[in-house]
């Protein structure tokens, strides 16, 4: 069973078999939740809802060409890298 120490300052480190089986990464969150006498830590996962209104209203409608438009050209961006 994988183990890990608490510092001073209430920090852990994740074991690394643990990251790689939860898929953890640097600003990954968790969620404890107490259980049995105990807690389970589990990966938050985000909703779509909690995505809402974390952008900005664009000024003026925009198309669905021109979101194809952008879509294609940031394709073409990425892959150039």
């Amino acid at each position: 069973m994988p183990t890990a120490t608490m510092t001073t300052k209430g920090q852990i480190t994740v074991p690394a078999a643990v990251r790689e089986k939860l898929g953890l990464e640097a600003g990954s969150r968790v969620d404890f939740t107490e259980q049995d006498g105990g807690y389970l830590i589990s990966v938050r996962t985000v909703r779509a809802a909690d995505l809402a209104g974390a952008l900005p209203k664009p000024a003026r409608p925009v198309s669905l060409e021109e979101m194809d438009r952008a879509i294609a050209d940031g394709a073409i961006a990425s892959a150039a890298l």
